[in-house]
């Protein structure tokens, strides 16, 4: 009577509701305890990483051709400061070779000026000299030489004038050599402020030149830099080209899965009663209940433990609890030790004994679900603390 409620009990959801629970993706765990879906949800994670990653590179690489350009501007900036530069420094060499040869020539009429002011002063010496040593006995001989005394204020005015051109021509060499030196004082003063100005142009041409090495290197570093990005973002594409691949392969392999969800849900059904527990399995299905949902609710660990108890019951699967929770890459607790450790050290709690009791008696609360796991977007089924039972 017992059995024949319990079986009522458990198919009371109806062939509907079993066919919508249990037409969701089949899960089972892949090498190292992992499901095809928890394989697909961390590729989707590593995509999303990478996908995240390529950004930033690009970002990155987006930030250093902006900066590469904004260098390139500056170089063309600066070559054309330089250009400028070199063309003042072209015509200050011309002006400084002109006033050069200006400053040469002024030099020569300034020696010229002076040999001819000191010829012409040493002219007007003699001849004061020789009027001096010869002159009474010469103007005795001419006064009495002389026929009247015209001639004698003739030559007396010619002296005279004479004497006054001499002392002219004297003042004028005289007022030459002081222009001739002012002039070259002038052009040395010029030439002083020529060379201070060529000496800041070939500064500043030493400054731009730096300044055009520098940003020509900081360029290349930033080509270097580009160069680098690029290479990283075509081993990021490589990377989501594979992990594309993964996951369309992992999403073929979940609708394979879900076809065979599909025909679990279909497939024939023992009754309770003709299951034979042995003696070990009451142990072993609290330990997996502990391990799988050992901080859920008591509704969880009778879930978990129904999901166990419902694989032994279809034709899909083992036929004994051992069989079951021991297929090959089936429930991760198994392929990481977890498992062993709680049978050996007796973790299973009262809660977890008494899920495992009622669940071999033919209680479930997931009706036929076969399967669990932390829920994901788009997978519907039964949620009860933790994890979606379908």
């Amino acid at each position: 009577m017992k059995q024949s409620v319990l079986r009522k009990g458990r198919f009371a959801l109806g062939a509907a509701a079993i066919l919508f629970l249990c037409s969701v993706p089949v899960f089972p765990q892949a090498t190292g305890g992992k499901t095809t879906q928890q394989q697909l949800d961390e590729a989707i994670q590593q995509q999303n990483a990478l996908q995240g990653e390529i950004d930033a590179n690009e970002e990155h690489l987006e930030g250093l051709r902006d900066d590469q350009s904004d260098l390139k501007k500056d170089l063309k900036t600066l070559k054309e400061e330089l250009t400028e530069v070199s063309e003042r420094l072209e015509q200050l060499e011309q002006q400084i070779q002109e006033k050069e040869m200006e400053i040469e020539i002024t030099e020569q009429e300034l020696v010229s000026a002076r040999e001819t002011e000191q010829w012409q002063y040493d002219c007007m010496v003699r001849r004061i000299q020789y009027m001096y040593e010869v002159g009474q006995t010469d103007y005795l001989e001419m006064f009495f030489a002389v026929d009247s005394f015209g001639d004698i204020l003739n030559y007396a005015n010619y002296m005279s004038a004479i004497s006054e051109y001499d002392s002219n021509m004297l003042k004028d060499y005289e007022e030459t050599r002081i222009m001739i030196e002012e002039k070259e004082a002038i052009l040395k003063q010029e030439m002083a402020e020529l060379a201070d100005l060529r000496q800041k142009a070939e500064e500043e041409k030493s400054r731009v030149t730096g300044m055009v090495s520098q940003t020509s290197n900081n360029i290349a570093a930033y080509g270097d830099q580009i160069e680098q990005a690029e290479e990283e973002a075509r081993a990021y594409e490589a990377e989501m080209e594979r992990l594309n691949g993964d996951i369309a392969a992992l999403k073929k392999k979940i609708e394979e899965e879900k076809a065979l969800s599909r025909a679990a849900a279909s497939a024939a059904w023992r009754d309770i009663s003709e299951v034979t527990f042995a003696d070990g399995d009451r142990a072993l299905l609290a330990a997996i209940i502990y391990c799988e949902a050992g901080g859920e609710p008591y509704e969880g660990k009778l879930a978990v433990g129904s999901v166990v108890i419902n694989r032994v019951l279809s034709s899909r699967y083992p036929d004994t609890v051992i069989g079951v929770i021991y297929q090959k890459s089936q429930f991760s607790p198994v392929a990481s030790g977890r498992l062993e450790l709680a049978l050996t050290t007796g973790k299973a709690t009262a809660d977890c004994y008494r899920a495992a009791d009622e669940a071999m008696s033919g209680m479930t609360n997931v009706g036929t679900c076969l399967y669990f796991r932390t829920p994901i977007e788009g997978l519907t089924g039964i949620n009860i603390g933790g994890h979606v039972f379908y």
